[in-house]
């Protein structure tokens, strides 16, 4: 199996609705929010490509039905990957982290007395005690979210091997995009978070050899 070409998607992820994708709480954090979203090193708010990767998988996995990877398609295990034995499959799918647009979030979020921090927002979510209907004590969290309108600049590549249905690949491809916009990502989703646009700017190729 011969490898002959690499496929980019490069597009946007636009949040509708606030975005929760936990991260580790510092010690800078200590006193502040609950719960914070994951950040780059310069503390800025990213979608990590596994994030990406683990959730498109999902989605169409659940689409055919299956409960684990050892039940999924042949098409799903040859573009994910699969380390089963007598199932194996090189992954042919790389996820880049999607980095936020900080010229955009800037532009769009100038002077906005809404955000918690420089690039998120603080949402309050209460803890219901299911029997009594009433709000635990201590129940309320508060919630770091990058917050609708914001923009994220993502890539995918697609690798094609000589015995590979490209046309076939690319077409569950834009399935797997068609699937998010209709789902979420991220943390809390049935409460809203995470409802995202995608749009795909480029697709190009890169030849092998």
């Amino acid at each position: 199996m011969k490898l002959i070409k690499k496929h980019f998607f490069r597009g946007t992820i636009e949040l509708k609705t606030g975005l929760h994708i936990g991260g580790a709480k510092s010690s800078l954090d200590i006193g502040g929010l609950d719960s914070p979203v994951i950040k780059t090193a310069k503390g800025i708010p990213y979608i990590p490509g596994s994030s990406l990767k683990g959730k498109i998988r999902s989605l169409l996995a659940m689409q055919e039905g299956a409960k684990n990877i050892g039940e999924e398609s042949d098409k799903l295990l040859r573009l994910f990957g699969c380390s089963d034995k007598g199932k194996e499959q090189k992954t042919r799918l790389i996820f880049r982290d999607a980095l936020l647009d900080i010229d955009k979030f800037e532009e769009k979020f100038k002077n906005s007395e809404l955000l918690a921090t420089k690039y998120t927002e603080e949402k309050f979510e209460n803890t219901i005690d299911r029997l009594s209907g009433k709000t635990k004590d201590k129940g309320l969290r508060s919630i770091e979210r990058v917050p609708a309108g914001a923009v994220f600049n993502f890539e995918i590549v697609l690798d094609e091997y000589d015995s590979d249905n490209i046309e076939e690949n690319k077409k569950i491809m834009q399935e797997a995009f068609r699937l998010l916009e209709n789902d979420y990502i991220g943390g809390s989703g049935t409460r809203g978070y995470g409802h995202v646009g995608i749009v795909i700017d480029k697709e190009e190729e890169l030849k092998i050899g």
